[in-house]
């Protein structure tokens, strides 16, 4: 019974081992997994925040109305709601609300004026910021006025069209699942292109179907899952790590070969953080064998292997049978 125990505890360690999420070739530590979990995080300004939160965190609110000397009962706008877990997830996690918003908004009821307020934008925090300069934040803003977005507008397509301050998490960078931040990047532009009515705060433009628009793609749904739509709409700049400079739709890329090759754009934007040991080939491997989306194009090395030593096996066996035929025809003459 002894030894039954021991074996099943032997085969739980051994599966473990192999199932843990892993970082290159060893499995995480427990304190690594324990750094990732965001819900034990505590905000240094936790009470300060949670002043605006009790309204701005939920879908209904209550004040006491002092003129009236009664309780209010109201719905809070869905644009001003912040939901509470969103934001400790977010990169901003760190900060109070008074660190963005104007210090009067501690006052209740707020002054209609600070509707009024004007917003930061990235550039106006992480500018000219020596911490931030690994992210090239100013090139990000001159790639962005080229941008076909910042052209829609009078006052220009700000960075929380598409960034929502309180929520906003980098992916790209600090995912292990591809597939995760594809799913996250792609819903940043569908909360527009597939939601008519933020559509219409921003064009006048008639409802534009995603799916219809992209019937030319062949198999349409594989690539939205593997794909970000940046890979197709934007132009490809090695020095910021996502690109913002996004094209018209007539210049959006639709020749096959420039994904499906070796020098595959999907290199310097989707794969660009992979990796080196697994993109080999023009392809990151460890999706692509995965997916086998690219037919005849992907490589692995132990298969070019097999098939090399097969190839060569082959012509020995070829090279040997003809020695055989030579030596028996000078034998018969």
């Amino acid at each position: 019974m002894k030894l039954f125990r021991i074996r099943n505890i032997i085969l739980v360690v051994f599966i473990s081992f192999f199932t843990l999420p892993s970082y290159g070739n060893f499995p995480f530590k427990k304190a690594d997994l324990l750094a990732k979990d965001t819900t034990s995080f505590v905000s240094p300004f936790e009470e300060d925040n949670q002043r605006c939160l009790k309204c701005h965190g939920q879908e209904r609110y209550q004040y006491t109305n002092e003129t009236l000397g009664r309780e209010v009962k109201a719905i809070m706008c869905s644009e001003r709601i912040v939901h509470k877990e969103e934001f400790y997830a977010s990169n901003h996690k760190n900060f109070s609300c008074t660190d963005c918003h104007s210090a009067e908004y501690v006052k209740f009821p707020h002054s209609g004026e600070l509707r009024m307020e004007q917003k930061l934008n990235c550039i106006d925090c992480h500018g000219g910021d020596e911490k931030f300069a690994q992210y090239h934040f100013e090139e990000i803003e001159a790639e962005y006025q080229k941008s076909t977005h910042f052209k829609m507008e009078e006052e220009g397509f700000s960075c929380w069209k598409c960034h929502n301050p309180h929520s906003y998490k980098i992916t790209v960078r600090n995912s292990d699942n591809l597939k995760e931040t594809i799913a996250y990047d792609n819903s940043i532009c569908l909360n527009c292109h597939s939601n008519f009515d933020h559509f219409q705060l921003l064009t006048d433009r008639e409802e534009i179907n995603v799916i219809q628009k992209h019937e030319w793609l062949p198999n349409q749904a594989a690539h939205f899952k593997s794909v970000r739509c940046i890979e197709c709409h934007s132009r490809v700049n090695d020095s910021i790590k996502v690109s913002h400079l996004l094209l018209p739709k007539t210049e959006a890329v639709k020749r096959c070969n420039e994904c499906h090759s070796q020098n595959s754009i999907l290199m310097a934007s989707l794969y660009k953080f992979e990796s080196k040991a697994q993109r080999r080939d023009g392809f990151f491997n460890g999706i692509i064998l995965n997916e086998s989306y690219v037919i005849g194009a992907n490589r692995n090395e132990y298969l070019n292997l097999i098939s090399l030593i097969l190839f060569v096996g082959v012509l020995g066996v070829i090279a040997v049978h003809i020695l055989f035929r030579i030596r028996k025809n000078n034998k018969t003459y």
